[in-house]
Formats: structure tokens, C-alpha cells, sequence
């Protein structure tokens, strides 16, 4: 059996610093916490668009986006999409239904061997290959259920 690789999308990460979200910004802080000691990737396009959605309409310091990402690079690798993402990703928009954006998470993700991509935004409980889409803000989520 492979090892569970894990990775979120940015909806977690804008969760996990908007202590307005309530039962959500908890659950992304525990979430954050425990993926910590797991092994966990973020997606450069995660991380970008993080930064451009806490930074729109100067909700957020520049600066201070900037330090969140730094130190999610610190802690987390980084994976990066490549041609063969983007193909997969024109494909998959067209096959499954999904935006390209999300096509583009889906494949870098693949791609980097995760097993198990956690989103709030995509097709909760959908498998794409070894790929498990799962909501981590729903009922019975179980962060280390194999």
C-alpha cells in the first residue's frame, strides 16, 4: 500500500488566517497544525492565489501575505505545474467538468503524488486515480482515515 501523501487548496489556507470564518478558521488551524507532521505539499498556484485573494482590495498588508506564504514554504514543499499538468488539466476540464484552475490543482497534485487533496471548493469524495477529493469541513472527515 503507497503512503498517503497529502496537499490543500486554497480555500484552507484563507481559512486558516480569517479568524472571521468561526467553525471554519478552527478546523483550518487544526488542519495546518497536524498536516505539519504529515507529509504535505502546497501548490505554487495555491500559495499565489492565497496571496491574491488576502491581498485584493488591500484586505491584507502586502507584507504581511507575504510572510504567511514564506512560511508556509518553509514549512510545506512547493510543487510546481509543468507541461504535462497543463495537458492533463485541458483534458480534465473537458472529461470531468472541472474549471481550469481546478483541473491545474488537480493535475500538479497528481503529478506530485498526492493521495489525498483536501478543498472545500471541488467534488467532495471524487477519485481520480490514486487522487481522493475530500472536504475537510464536512461531517465524519477523518484526517488520518487511510
Amino acid at each position: 500500500m503507497s503512503e498517503t501523501r497529502f496537499s490543500i487548496d486554497t480555500n484552507i489556507l484563507i481559512y486558516s488566517i480569517d479568524t472571521d470564518a468561526g467553525l471554519k478558521h478552527d478546523a483550518a488551524c487544526r488542519l495546518m497544525d497536524a498536516l505539519a507532521d504529515k507529509d504535505c505539499v502546497l501548490t505554487l498556484q495555491a500559495l499565489a492565489e492565497f496571496f491574491h485573494a488576502v491581498t485584493r482590495k488591500k484586505k491584507m498588508p502586502v507584507e504581511e501575505a507575504a510572510a504567511m506564504a514564506k512560511d508556509w514554504m518553509e514549512l510545506f514543499p512547493v510543487v510546481v505545474a509543468d507541461g504535462r499538468a497543463l495537458r492533463g488539466a485541458m483534458r480534465l476540464k473537458e472529461e470531468a467538468s472541472f474549471s481550469f484552475w481546478d483541473a491545474m490543482i488537480v493535475e500538479t497534485t497528481r503529478a506530485a503524488g498526492v493521495t489525498r487533496l483536501l478543498t472545500e471548493d471541488l467534488q467532495d469524495g471524487r477519485v481520480l486515480g490514486t487522487l481522493h477529493i475530500e472536504n475537510p469541513f464536512k461531517d465524519g472527515f477523518d484526517l488520518d482515515l487511510a
